[in-house]
């Protein structure tokens, strides 16, 4: 039905839905008036950078006015910011799996809410290249742990749950196609390697804390390239894990 599906079913039981993070509700808020025809969610660790995003897609859709005055729809907590441009919502998700792991559930209710049916989500963002050229843009075809595991690890009442890493493949294709078209910025598929730590999690020897030697570092990163590994950076995981069990076409 490319409706966006909820998998819990005590939210069936509650008088109201709180996205407290996002500062809407179902009962403060008419979601399906507000959300009901968004196609396109773009998610994006940096308010700053997703509000740009917004007023570049703004332009490009060539919508009425400069884009200048876009509201942040979350401007009432400080968590994340949202902006809504035609049928695209631009959303930030902050730093690491914890924060954009928050910021998913309550987006994934926000569609289930308002009926978005067949809704496609990407992040955009930086992350650390790994054997390419600087400036490159890497589309994910699989997301995979600092083990090159395709996997998502979360602890639920102390037991360790396992879930799936799957991304699109029709959309992998659908923006390999796209890039094409952009000469300006070189454009390869690769696998995307997720961690937990910016500093000794991604192997950097300027952390607070390192316990290994340049020498290590560099057999792991050849270890992690020769595993097909294109990038590195902190969410694809929980990203891809989230997206997949409840439906959304995502692609990091």
């Amino acid at each position: 039905s490319g409706l966006v599906h909820i998998k819990n079913p005590h939210l069936e039981a509650m008088e109201e839905d709180v996205l407290y993070h996002l500062d809407l509700g179902t009962k403060t808020h008419n979601l399906p008036a507000m959300f009901g025809d968004i196609k396109f969610v773009c998610v994006g660790g940096s308010p700053n950078r997703m509000r740009a995003f917004a007023q570049f897609m703004h332009k490009e859709l060539g919508l009425e006015g400069d884009g200048e005055d876009l509201a942040d729809i979350c401007a009432g907590t400080d968590r994340y910011a949202m902006y809504r441009v035609g049928p695209v919502l631009s959303i930030s998700h902050g730093m690491g799996i914890p924060s954009i792991s928050i910021m998913l559930h309550e987006l994934i209710k926000l569609l289930h809410h308002a009926k978005c049916r067949d809704v496609t989500i990407i992040r955009i963002g930086t992350s650390g290249g790994l054997g390419v050229d600087a400036g490159s843009v890497v589309i994910t075809d699989r997301a995979v742990d600092a083990c090159f595991q395709p996997r998502f690890e979360q602890v639920v009442l102390g037991d360790v749950v396992v879930r799936g890493t799957d991304l699109d493949s029709g959309l992998v294709e659908e923006l390999l196609a796209c890039s094409k078209g952009i000469p300006d910025f070189p454009t390869l598929v690769g696998h995307t390697m997720c961690t937990y730590d910016f500093y000794e999690g991604q192997g950097r020897l300027d952390g607070a804390l390192c316990s290994f030697s340049t020498e290590k570092k560099l057999e792991y990163l050849k270890r992690a390239h020769d595993a097909g590994v294109r990038n590195i950076e902190m969410e694809s995981t929980a990203f891809a894990a989230l997206c997949g069990l409840c439906g959304l076409r995502g692609k990091s």
